[in-house]
């Protein structure tokens, strides 16, 4: 395990770009993930097209096992980190200026596809710096930062800007304040990608892309992209590990897209009625500060008691508040007090028990040689057991109602409970392989 990477003669303390780094990965996804829910509920488009469409939108970040394994044998990490930020932002501009087409619709979702495959190699990138740069208990120890800054992204996307669109359209209209809302997302994302060209861990320049433009040097690197695959699916446990991946976020992925246009909807309709200002003080800020508080605090928690002896509390820490919105659905309350209470413990919950399984890829699936391509694999899957679900969830709850399909996605958080049980470790909390 490396304490200090090799190529840096003065390390800059991990903070500096650690925060930068997740927020940057944070900001686009949740622009395409979460926000493009709400920019499109606004401008009339069905519940059923938009979970479809922003579920479809993840892909990219499930495709990375296709060109991970290249991106460890040309270019370097801080190259991929630093462009990909810089095409966000210009793709951020081109959405603020396609909101206002006629074919709005197919515009922005071209766009945000374009992004999505940009934001999945910059993923890529970071989770290799965060690897390579920082020793095996460096990674425990920041793994609630990773998570907290990823979320403050959210917090400005989905707690500030939705709430300035709401502020703003009482007086320029919606279109015009989602233009602005996105401008803003552009030149931040710009902003970093300097701050990252100048402070980011790496190189910017790498003599590996010239020696395998060859065709001789290419053919090598192909075989080598087979290799890291293969020996991917060749690891121990892997087959039960993916299972448990696969389980562990199924009811997030089926009810996080239903969430937010739950709470927009009408109360005849059997949602809460919420406006973009609250939505964006309750769900966007409350909420999204109480994912990065537990985020933090898990990773503290993680760091002194090991992975492997809270592994079954932190499932049970994230997928239990779901019933959260299993309430809210079936009292619907007036008082934005209660929703506010309700959704401040489910995102503590949700923040403190999705730092378990991001720790438990990093370091004991994708633990090893090629652990960015390992990880990024990993990852990728992940993300299918997200998307997979999102995408019939819009369809699922217009047949079955909210309240009966929050009650569904409770249920199925059971079998990721059972898995979490038996689920066998490769690694100690070292690093160290477990002797059989």
């Amino acid at each position: 395990m490396n304490s200090q990477p090799p190529f840096q003669k003065k390390r800059i303390p991990p903070i500096a770009w650690v925060s930068t780094i997740y927020f940057a990965m944070g900001l686009p996804m949740v622009m395409i993930s979460d926000v493009s829910l709400l920019v499109f509920k606004d401008l009339g488009i069905s519940d059923a097209q938009i979970t479809f469409w922003a579920s479809l939108l993840i892909l990219p970040w499930s495709l990375k096992p296709l060109f991970s394994p290249l991106m460890e044998i040309f270019g370097t990490k801080k190259q991929y980190v630093v462009f990909t930020e810089l095409f966000s932002a210009v793709m951020l501009g081109l959405i603020a200026a396609g909101l206002g087409g006629s074919r709005f619709f197919l515009v922005v979702i071209g766009l945000m596809a374009l992004m999505a495959f940009s934001g999945s190699v910059h993923d890529i990138a970071g989770d290799g710096t965060y690897m390579e740069a920082l020793s095996t208990k460096e990674q425990s120890q920041y793994i609630g930062w990773q998570g907290a800054f990823y979320n403050i992204a959210k917090l400005l996307a989905k707690g500030g800007l939705v709430f300035l669109v709401g502020y703003l359209s009482k007086s320029i209209g919606l279109v015009r304040s989602w233009q602005i809302v996105f401008v803003i997302a552009a030149v931040i994302i710009g902003l970093i990608s300097f701050y990252h060209f100048v402070l980011l861990p790496g190189r910017m320049r790498s003599g590996r892309v010239k020696e395998a433009k060859g065709g001789k040097n290419f053919a090598s690197a192909l075989n080598e992209f087979w290799q890291i695959l293969v020996s991917f699916f060749r690891k121990k446990y892997i087959w039960l590990y993916l299972l448990f991946i696969f389980l562990y976020r199924f009811t997030e992925g089926l009810a996080i897209k239903v969430a937010p246009l739950f709470m927009k909807a009408d109360v005849s309709a059997g949602g809460l009625s919420l406006s973009n200002e609250s939505f964006g003080l309750i769900y966007g800020t409350l909420g999204t500060l109480a994912f990065v508080v537990g985020s933090i605090l898990s990773g503290y928690f993680i760091s002194k008691m090991g992975l492997r002896k809270v592994l079954l509390p932190l499932i049970l820490i994230f997928n239990i508040p779901f019933v959260v919105f299993l309430l809210l659905a079936e009292f619907q309350p007036e008082s934005l007090i209660w929703t506010g209470i309700g959704i401040t413990f489910e995102q503590f919950g949700y923040g403190f028990g999705f730092v378990g399984l991001s720790l438990f890829m990093m370091q004991q699936v994708a633990k090893g040689p090629h652990q960015m391509a390992h990880y990024a694999i990993a990852t990728s899957l992940m993300n299918l057991s997200f998307m997979l679900p999102g995408l019939v969830s819009g369809t699922l709850s217009d047949a079955l109602g909210y309240k009966t399909f929050f009650l569904i996605a409770v249920l199925l958080a059971i079998p990721g409970i059972v898995c979490a049980i038996k689920v066998p470790f490769t690694y100690d909390e070292e690093g160290n392989p477990i002797p059989e």
